[in-house]
């Protein structure tokens, strides 16, 4: 109940209540500790004071012979005069008392016995009389007799001191509470002022969306981590929202290209067949292999940008990294663009290489390598694969790439000017980087001796096949 209480209770409230209570807590424990010093140095005095009050033993044994004293009942107890200020009493080896001086008998203890008897120098102890008064006790033998004097005086005298010393603790504690709450109020307010700074601007970008909100920071404490922290998730969120932009405006940039000559053949071939004006048969097959050929385009578009939309963490669902030859996905890749007959020579030299990739990512990547070769390649050109000590490059000689673009070429839907004309999204590099990063690997672009271009593909692995990671088999 208390907790659930506390919970409920603003953070600015449960500091301030902390503070409090702590406060409390020291002040009562400190007052606690001046109360028994205080206590114990009064009951040193009130012991220091009884034996500086020596009775005159004379006076004593004269009370004794003149028969004055006896014990007193209690319903002939009344005052009498007393010269010392104290209770005397006498106490023979018996163990019999009888009031010299007072009116309130005092119990009588073994080591008051022991004294009289001559056992003990002296005995000091606290007794309560019958009307409940507690006294301090001083026994001592008196001399020239078998008896001792036990000398009294209430701890009243103390008490009344204590109880005054209680209620100056008491209000200077609860002053100190007091102070304590409202101090800790103050510190509360002042302390987490700058998380008020912070809860607003989560606040405003909850609200609004500005991810342009940066909280200043100042110092090296919690706080100051936490803004800054605050501040690069804000930058981080802004620059991610900024290539998402980016990505779609590109995206419809490319998609327009196509789908505009798309638009423009289906227009010419419906116009056709509303009009009854037949196109020429060359005409007709022009433009339906110019609609296969954009259409195939728009399909590879729309495979590079899902493969791109992709988190460079795989989330759940997406294909298991396996352990992948990568001479083999290599020699395929080769094998494909053969295939299709560009008329560019493809050697390769491969030596065997496993790496941990997700497969179809890392054929698409490797693809990409090749068809970009042979794209700038010249007519009748040779491309060269090599794959050596886990560097997998590819080398042509075509008209190469300007040293000012090189630091671009890995950057989504970038072309140089001279490829802008050439068929393609600008896509393809952006993946092999992509696929590269995921497998732990780099990919880079470079202008080698005598021409051409030359990609090279690292990534890190082993010649033989790499051994099963700990539960990978139930993954």
């Amino acid at each position: 109940m208390v907790r659930r209480w506390l919970n409920a209770l603003p953070l600015r409230s449960r500091l301030a209540l902390l503070v409090a209570v702590t406060v409390a807590v020291a002040v009562a424990a400190c007052a606690m500790v001046a109360w028994l010093l205080v206590r114990a140095e009064l009951m040193t005095s009130l012991d220091d004071a009884l034996r500086d009050n020596r009775v005159p033993g004379q006076v004593v044994i004269r009370q004794v012979e003149s028969g004055q004293c006896r014990a007193v009942p209690a319903k002939e107890r009344q005052a009498v005069p007393n010269p010392f200020d104290s209770t005397v009493q006498i106490v023979d080896a018996n163990g019999t008392s009888c009031m010299a001086f007072g009116n309130q008998p005092l119990p009588v203890t073994d080591a008051d016995v022991e004294v009289a008897q001559g056992q003990r120098s002296e005995s000091i102890h606290s007794a309560r009389a019958d009307d409940g008064e507690d006294y301090r006790v001083l026994t001592r033998p008196l001399e020239g007799t078998a008896a001792a004097v036990s000398v009294a005086r209430p701890i009243s005298e103390v008490d009344r001191s204590l109880d005054t010393l209680a209620l100056v603790l008491g209000l200077v504690a609860a002053a100190g509470v007091l102070g304590a709450a409202g101090a800790g109020v103050a510190l509360a307010r002042a302390g987490l002022r700058p998380v008020d700074r912070l809860t607003g601007a989560v606040e405003h970008v909850a609200r609004t969306e500005d991810l342009t909100v940066h909280i200043p920071v100042e110092g090296d404490d919690e706080i100051a981590r936490l803004s800054r922290s605050f501040n690069s998730m804000t930058a981080s969120l802004a620059s991610s929202r900024e290539l998402q932009q980016q990505l779609i405006a590109d995206a419809g940039h490319e998609l327009r290209t196509p789908l505009t000559s798309l638009r423009t053949n289906i227009d010419l071939l419906v116009r056709s067949e509303e009009t009854g004006r037949e196109l020429p048969p060359a005409d007709r097959t022009a433009l339906l292999a110019s609609v296969k050929a954009q259409m195939a385009e728009l399909g590879v578009l729309i495979g590079d940008l899902q493969e791109l939309s992709r988190p460079d963490a795989a989330p759940a669902g997406s294909p298991p990294v396996a352990l992948v030859a990568l001479h083999d996905t290599a020699e395929r890749a080769v094998e494909r663009v053969r295939l299709r007959g560009s008329g560019i020579t493809v050697t390769a030299r491969l030596d065997p290489w496993y790496v941990r990739a997700e497969p179809a990512a890392l054929e698409r990547a490797v693809v990409n390598l090749l068809d970009n070769a042979v794209k700038f390649s010249p007519p009748g050109g040779a491309v060269d694969v090599k794959l050596e000590g886990g560097t997998l490059r590819v080398r042509d000689w075509g008209p190469g790439v300007a040293e000012e673009d090189l630091p671009y070429v890995f950057d989504r839907f970038w072309r140089s000017p001279t490829a802008r004309s050439l068929p393609g999204s600008g896509l393809g590099l952006s993946i092999v980087a992509r696929t590269a990063r995921q497998a732990g690997g780099e990919a880079e672009l470079r202008r080698p001796e005598g021409g051409g271009t030359e990609a090279v593909l690292r990534l890190p692995g082993a010649p033989e096949p790499l051994p099963e990671p700990p539960g990978a088999s139930d993954a």
